[in-house]
Parts: structure tokens; C-alpha cells; sequence
């Protein structure tokens, strides 16, 4: 009897559990999901009720779906601005965190799609043609057949080569795909001719068409004498020129965005410091964080790897020239290709302005919240307090007397 009653009372709680899985099932498998991919519960307590108020039917989709994060991330950016909290911790962790989450799903849709052959480009498309040695030239796909047709290259407007003369020519060929990604490709020019009465020239197939990454900061190596300053002052006057020496340092690469700096002694990262030289003969004042140091023990040196916060225009136009100009003549045809396959996707944005918006635009709309929350976290570090970045311990820094000669 008691043994039957036992059983009875068992079942009935294995019921209730299971009547309680069934209702709250779709939220314990979000905050399981939620958890595995690394959200606090207080993170999780917030998107689910996100999700509710943006009537998601699957709210799980969250940790998957880009168009489903999207409009969350929309509606918790603006209802921070509305309601002001827009600059609380917790809040930006929160944004930080979703963008970070968005830029992984970002990068796996990425490497799922895309293409690894020739024979899947559009015609029209627009290409940036390297012939070694000749600099970067613009062309543009006009057929794709058996073969790549495109119009015959050009250089400033201009034809400084014949479509004969391209025949046999050896080129690296760059482009940027609509709504997908910069790719890269070695062909060679296999013939010439007319196409609906336009001079042409014919490109070999390739089934090695590599995505690249967007471009970055170019750096060139250097030995530039400067002087480092180690930055006290909550604010900083982004004009002033200092008189009195500093640390004593040797710039070894540089870019408009950062530089690796030599110094004797011991360096300190999250260091807030200001770097002052001379470029052929104008002033250039770097400021920004010392993100990295690696210490080199028996010499007593330290390479800092700087990261440039602020620099005037002027000098920033500076030090571009300077690093293009030590660019080998090859990288230069390869950062200029780049340049230009910028450009298009400029293009291609610029396009799409004033187009009803689409789940496109709302994701690129987020991006460049993204870019403006960077550059006023950048700027907040710029700002922070000598405390804020440790500056405590910048007596662990130890500047022999001549500094670096």
C-alpha cells in the first residue's frame, strides 16, 4: 500500500515538472543557450525580456540569428538613449558584449559563404588590376564566360598601355564584392579583342579567389629618434608643444595609428604617453596607450607597442606620406589596389543612402554605433585618470641616464 502511494506521489511530481518544463521550457533553454555562450544571468535576465518586448516568437534564435540579434541590439541602444542610460557600465558592457557576439556570427556567416572561383563574378564588377612594376590599374567585367572579358585597364582616366600590349601580361587582380567581401587573384591576360564593339582583353579562370581582411594601418619600419612623455594630467591639451626633454626613445615602425617604441628600462603597459618628433622637419605629436611591453632583461630595453589616440590632420597626412614613401615600390602598388577596393565599398554604401531600410542597413546602421562607441570608449582612455591606467606603477620604469641613443 505505502510502496503504491510512493509510486503515485512520484509520478505526480514527475508530472508537475514536467507540466513546468513544458511551459517554461522555451526560457530554460534560452538561459541554458544563453549561458554556454558565456552572458551572465543578469545579462540573460535583460535579453530575454528584450525579446519579449520585441515580440520574438523564438527567442533562442538571439544566439544565432543576425537579423533577430539586430533588432535587439536596436532596441536596447535606443531605449538607453531614451531613458538616459546610454553611458551606464553595465549598459555598454552589455552593447559590447552583443557586438562582440554579433561579430563572431558575423565572421562564421562569413566563412560559410563567399566564393573560390572566377567563373561565379557579376558582370560590371568593378576590378583593380596590378601589373608588376606598371602600378594599379581599373578595369571592369564585361563578360563571363569560358573565360573573364573585361575592358581594356586604364590608369587616371587614361590607356597607357593597348590591349595588345597586355597580352601574356602576369597580373594580381583585386575587387570588392557587393554585400560580401574584398577578394584577391593571380590570373594571367590571355588574349585581346572586341566585345559589342569595345577593346578588350581576356583573363584566365581562377579557382584560388581568397577573401582578405579590410585595410589596415600599413607600417613602416624606421629608426626615428624621439622624446616620450608620460601623461599626468587628467586633461590634456591635444596643442601643446613640449620644451623640455623627455624619455629618450627610438621609434622603430611606425603608422598613423600606433608605433613600436625602443626605450631603456622596464616599460609599464596602459600607460597613457605622448610622443614628440620630427618628419622632415615637421612637428609630430602622437598621443595615446601603451598596450603592450615586451622586456628584453639582459639589455634592459623595452618595446613598447604604442597605439595612437589622437593626431592632428596635418600630421597625420604627414606620417602617411613618410610611410608610403618607405613602402617598397611592390607594397605600394599593393596598398594603393587596396585603397581603391575601399573606395568601391564606399561607393556601394554611399548608394544604398536614402534606400528604405533593410536588415542590411539596420546591421550597418549598428556598425557605425559600434565605430562611435569605440572611438568614445578611445576617447574616455584618453581622458581617464593617471589612476585609471595604473599609473601607480610607473616608478617600475627605470630610464638609464643616456636613454636610447
Amino acid at each position: 500500500m505505502y510502496i503504491l502511494l510512493g509510486i503515485i506521489i512520484a509520478v505526480c511530481i514527475l508530472l508537475a515538472i514536467a507540466g513546468l518544463y513544458s511551459i517554461f521550457k522555451q526560457r530554460i533553454e534560452f538561459y541554458i543557450t544563453g549561458l554556454d555562450q558565456k552572458f551572465s544571468i543578469s545579462d540573460l535576465n535583460l535579453l530575454w525580456s528584450v525579446a519579449q518586448m520585441c515580440d520574438l516568437d523564438y527567442p533562442k534564435a538571439l544566439f544565432w540569428s543576425m537579423p533577430s540579434l539586430t533588432k535587439c541590439m536596436a532596441h536596447i541602444t535606443s531605449q538607453a538613449a531614451a531613458n538616459g542610460t546610454e553611458s551606464d557600465p553595465k549598459t555598454q558592457a552589455l552593447i559590447t558584449k552583443l557586438f562582440n557576439y554579433r561579430t563572431k556570427l558575423q565572421n562564421e556567416s562569413d566563412d560559410k559563404k563567399g566564393l573560390d572561383s572566377t567563373m561565379y563574378l557579376d558582370k560590371e564588377q568593378k576590378l583593380r588590376i596590378i601589373l608588376p612594376g606598371k602600378g594599379v590599374f581599373s578595369s571592369r567585367i564585361m563578360n563571363n564566360g569560358k573565360e573573364l572579358i573585361i575592358s581594356v585597364p586604364r590608369q587616371k582616366d587614361m590607356i597607357p598601355l593597348t590591349a595588345e600590349q597586355w597580352v601574356g601580361k602576369f597580373v594580381n587582380v583585386y575587387l570588392w564584392r557587393k554585400g560580401d567581401a574584398r577578394y584577391v587573384f593571380d590570373t594571367t591576360v590571355t588574349g585581346h579583342g572586341l566585345f559589342l564593339g569595345e577593346s578588350s582583353i581576356s583573363l584566365r579562370h581562377s579557382s584560388n579567389l581568397i577573401r582578405t581582411q579590410k585595410r589596415k594601418s600599413v607600417r613602416a619600419k624606421c629608426e626615428i629618434k624621439a622624446n616620450l612623455y608620460i601623461i599626468k594630467n587628467e586633461n590634456i591639451d591635444y596643442n601643446a608643444v613640449e620644451t623640455q626633454n623627455g624619455y629618450k626613445c627610438l621609434i622603430e615602425d611606425i603608422s598613423e595609428s600606433g608605433a613600436m617604441i625602443r626605450i631603456g628600462g622596464k616599460g609599464v603597459p596602459n600607460v597613457q604617453i605622448k610622443l614628440q618628433f620630427n618628419i622632415q622637419n615637421m612637428l609630430i605629436i602622437m598621443f595615446g596607450v601603451v598596450r603592450t611591453v615586451e622586456f628584453n632583461e639582459a639589455s634592459n630595453q623595452s618595446l613598447l607597442h604604442f597605439e595612437c589616440i589622437h593626431l592632428e590632420p596635418t600630421m597625420r597626412n604627414e606620417v602617411l606620406s613618410y610611410v608610403y614613401d618607405m613602402l617598397p615600390e611592390r607594397e605600394k602598388e599593393v596598398y594603393e589596389a587596396l585603397k581603391l577596393t575601399d573606395s568601391d565599398e564606399l561607393e556601394e554604401a554611399d548608394a544604398t543612402e536614402g534606400a528604405i531600410p533593410t536588415e542590411q542597413s539596420v546591421q550597418q546602421d549598428l556598425e557605425a554605433a559600434q565605430a562611435a562607441q569605440n572611438k568614445q570608449s578611445a576617447q574616455s582612455v584618453t581622458n581617464s585618470s593617471p589612476v585609471d591606467l595604473k599609473m601607480e606603477n610607473i616608478d617600475n620604469i627605470t630610464i638609464p641616464d643616456d636613454d636610447i641613443d
